[in-house]
């Protein structure tokens, strides 16, 4: 399975539609965002602990449901 970042990035846009493009933006731009990880529990705790640009957990944990259901294969 691919790792969460770049699934992530489909949803960059330069105007964002909603909360999970505004998280896409940001994690763009977060240089320590762990990239390589398809790990739940290493990008939720990177985000919990370093990170002010998630509003609420739920916008990660919507775009990671969405991650699972459309790479599982």
């Amino acid at each position: 399975m691919k790792s969460f970042y770049p699934y992530l990035m489909k949803y960059r846009h330069p105007k964002p539609k909603d909360d999970i493009s505004d998280f896409a933006n940001h994690a763009y731009l977060d240089h320590g965002f762990p990239k390589a990880s398809n790990r739940y529990d290493e990008i939720s705790s990177y985000l919990e602990l370093n990170v002010d640009y998630l509003s609420s957990m739920t916008i990660f944990d919507e775009a990671w449901e969405k991650y699972i259901t459309e790479t599982k294969q």
